[in-house]
């Protein structure tokens, strides 16, 4: 089995596929179980297998390969040390110098994150055509995916709920609340209130966003594919305008094709 790993700056993400490789016609495999963590950045490679063990429980012994990522730097350093201790393991971080051929057409290719390059990867995988992959975590990022699966660039925003949480710091009489859908857009209370602004206006915010970013690529780019994924793309999905595809899966999928990328490049 092929453990995929995706450590966020709020939560870590693990997924187990049945096989690095089930066949070229299967372009996303169910995955036999997934599990969220959260994210403690100052935890050693010693307390990362043990949690990451005590996820797993019998099937732990089933891993026969890990594809992971980092993009909390303290947590890729103890990462690549407790893959460093399994030799015998087949493993991919992915990172600046793996090669996952996903073309990176910006300024600077470094500054891309990995989750991002997994996410155009799996993206450009899954529909073939242009996309724009909506990530809803501790940041809110919009990247733009050509249809030759190239990453064109995108857009980052303050995530949900560390907005939330910013906001109920600041304001006294504020409060953070559920992230629940209120009765109505018009709140009838200090809680539904928050939670309309919240909901409605990130959606907007993302609405707003992907409507620009598709009139700025112009009719020779159509059809565009707006995908949503992330810890909160459940809550926002619904309440978006141009979001048609959820996939929840995503970053773990990209992951589970940068390891073929890296051991079989004929194949992936």
């Amino acid at each position: 089995m092929l453990l995929c790993v995706d450590i966020g700056n709020t939560q870590i993400a693990l997924g187990i596929y049945a096989a690095p490789d089930p066949g070229p016609d299967l372009a996303r495999p169910p995955l036999v179980r997934d599990w969220r963590m959260r994210t403690d950045r100052h935890m050693t490679a010693d307390e990362l297998e043990v949690a990451v063990r005590g996820l797993l429980g019998p099937l732990a012994p089933e891993v026969g390969a890990i594809a992971a990522l980092s993009t909390v730097p303290s947590l890729l350093r103890e990462l690549r040390l407790l893959l460093d201790r399994r030799p015998g393991l087949p493993s991919v971080v992915v990172g600046p110098g793996v090669r996952t051929g996903v073309p990176l057409l910006v300024d600077n290719p470094r500054e891309v994150g990995a989750d991002r390059v997994v996410n155009t990867l799996a993206a450009h995988r899954l529909f073939g055509t242009t996309c724009v992959v909506v990530d809803f975590g501790t940041s809110t990022n919009i990247d733009v995916v050509s249809a030759k699966g190239e990453f064109l660039g995108g857009a980052l925003a303050p995530g949900i709920e560390i907005s939330l949480e910013a906001l109920a710091a600041r304001a006294a009489a504020l409060r953070t609340v559920e992230l629940v859908a209120p009765r109505s857009v018009i709140g009838k209370n200090t809680v539904e209130c928050l939670q309309s602004g919240v909901l409605y206006g990130f959606a907007g915010q993302v609405d707003g966003l992907v409507r620009r970013i598709v009139a700025e690529l112009g009719p020779a780019a159509a059809p565009v594919t707006v995908l949503g994924t992330g810890g909160l793309a459940p809550l926002m999905v619904g309440v978006s305008d141009t979001i048609t595809e959820y996939v929840p899966d995503l970053t773990l999928l990209g992951l589970r094709l940068a390891y073929l990328r890296h051991t079989t490049p004929s194949r992936a």
